[in-house]
C-alpha cells in the first residue's frame, strides 16, 4: 500500500542524514599545533582557539540532536499509525481465511461439486445447462479470488511490519551516533575549558595578562546598535543584590554561562581598560557614545587590546572564574565613568536601547 512507500522514502532519508552528522568540522588552522602551536602564539592563543571551536560544534551537534529527537518522535507517530493499518490488516486476513474455511465446509457438504455436475447431467433444457455452468464458475471463482486476495494481504503485511522496523532500526542507530558525537565533543569541551581557565588563573596570580588573542569572529553583523553581553545565558546575580561577594551591594548584572563562552561588545565603542588582577580577575573596560562605559570581568581570555575600536557583537573575550569569582559567569556592568563606584543598573540601561534580557 501507499503507506509502505512512505516508509522506503523515510527510510532512504534516515540513512543519508547519518552519513551527514558524522561529518566533524576540521581543526581551525590557528589551533593544530594545540599548546604549542606555530612560532609567536601563545599555548593560550592555541587554547582559546580550541574553546571558541568546540563552542561552535557543540552548538551543531546539538541542534542535530534536537533534529534527531524531533524525527523520532514522527516516527514513533508513523509507527502508531501503521500499527493501527496493519491490525486492520490482519482483521481482514482473518476474514478472508474465515470465508476460505465457510466456502470449503459448503463444497464438502455438497460432495465438493457433484450437485452442480448432477444438475448440468440432468439439465432439461440450455437455460437450466447455463445456470449450471455458471453456479460452478462463480464457485470456483469466489475460492481463487479468497486465496489469492488472503495471499495478497499476507504479503503486504509482512513487508509493511519489515519497512517499519527497517526505519525505527535506522533511526535509532542516528540517535545513538548523534548522541555519541555529541558527548565527545563536550567531553573535549570541558578539557579544553579548565585549560584556558587554568592559563587565565596563571595570568592574574602573576598580574599580568598574556595579550590578546584573536578569534575568528562570527559571521554575519548584528542586526541593531546594542545587543546583550553574551548569546545565551542565565540571568543570577542582579544590580543592587546583597551578598558576601561584595563590600556593600552588587554592583553589575552576572550572566551565568559556562567557561569560554564569547563575551560581546553591547555596542560600538572604544576599549579603555584591560587588566589582570585584583576582585574582578581578568576585565574589559569599553568607552560608548553618550559617556557610559561598560565593563566585562572574571574572564578566562580576552580578544582585544587597549585602543581597540569595537562593534556592537563583537568578540571581545571569553567568560570564565577569575578573580573574585564562586563559578563560571559573566559580570557586566555600565557606568558612568571608567571606574568602580559609578555604575547604574545595566537591565533598564539596555532595554531603553532595544535590549530586553
Amino acid at each position: 500500500m501507499r503507506f509502505s512507500r512512505r516508509h522506503s522514502l523515510l527510510v532512504a532519508l534516515v540513512l543519508c542524514a547519518s552519513v551527514t552528522v558524522a561529518a566533524r568540522p576540521a581543526a581551525a588552522d590557528g589551533d593544530r599545533g594545540g599548546s604549542g602551536g606555530a612560532s609567536g602564539a601563545s599555548a593560550k592563543e592555541g587554547i582559546s582557539v580550541r574553546v571558541a571551536r568546540l563552542f561552535g560544534e557543540a552548538a551543531v551537534a546539538t541542534q542535530r540532536y534536537e533534529a534527531g529527537r524531533q524525527a523520532a518522535e514522527a516516527q514513533r507517530a508513523r509507527t502508531e499509525r501503521l500499527e493501527k493499518l496493519l491490525t486492520r490488516e490482519r482483521k481482514q486476513i482473518a476474514v478472508l481465511n474465515a470465508d476460505l474455511g465457510r466456502i470449503a465446509r459448503a463444497q464438502y457438504r455438497e460432495g465438493g461439486g457433484v450437485p452442480y455436475t448432477a444438475q448440468m447431467l440432468f439439465a432439461k433444457d440450455t437455460e437450466e445447462l447455463m445456470r449450471g455452468r455458471r453456479a460452478v464458475w462463480q464457485a470456483d471463482l469466489a475460492v481463487n479470488n479468497a486465496v489469492a486476495k488472503s495471499r495478497r494481504a499476507e504479503t503486504r503485511l509482512a513487508a509493511d511490519e519489515a519497512e517499519a522496523t527497517k526505519a525505527w532500526q535506522a533511526l535509532e542507530e542516528w540517535r545513538t551516533g548523534l548522541a555519541g558525537i555529541k558527548k565527545t565533543i563536550e567531553q573535549k569541551l570541558e578539557e579544553a575549558q579548565w585549560t584556558l581557565q587554568g592559563q587565565a588563573d596563571e595570568a592574574v596570580a602573576a598580574g599580568a595578562c598574556r595579550g590578546a588573542v584573536r578569534l575568528e569572529q562570527p559571521d554575519g553583523k548584528p542586526r541593531s546598535r546594542w545587543v546583550a553581553p553574551v548569546a545565551t545565558y542565565e540571568l543570577s546575580a542582579g544590580y543592587g543584590s546583597g551578598g558576601e561577594r561584595w563590600a556593600s551591594q552588587h554592583t553589575g548584572q552576572d550572566f551565568a554561562v559556562p567557561i569560554g563562552t564569547p563575551v560581546r561588545a553591547v555596542g560600538a565603542g572604544r576599549v579603555v581598560k584591560v587588566s589582570c588582577g585584583g576582585a574582578f580577575g581578568i576585565e574589559i573596560v569599553v568607552e560608548h557614545a553618550g559617556g557610559y562605559f561598560t565593563q566585562y570581568a572574571h574572564l578566562a581570555a580576552v580578544t582585544v587590546d587597549q585602543g581597540d575600536r569595537v562593534g556592537p557583537g563583537q568578540w571581545i573575550g571569553q567568560s570564565g572564574t577569575t578573580g573574585n569569582s564562586t563559578g563560571p559567569h559573566l559580570h557586566f556592568e555600565v557606568r558612568v565613568t571608567p571606574e568602580l563606584g559609578s555604575g547604574v543598573d545595566p537591565v533598564p540601561w539596555l532595554r531603553k536601547r532595544g535590549v530586553t534580557l
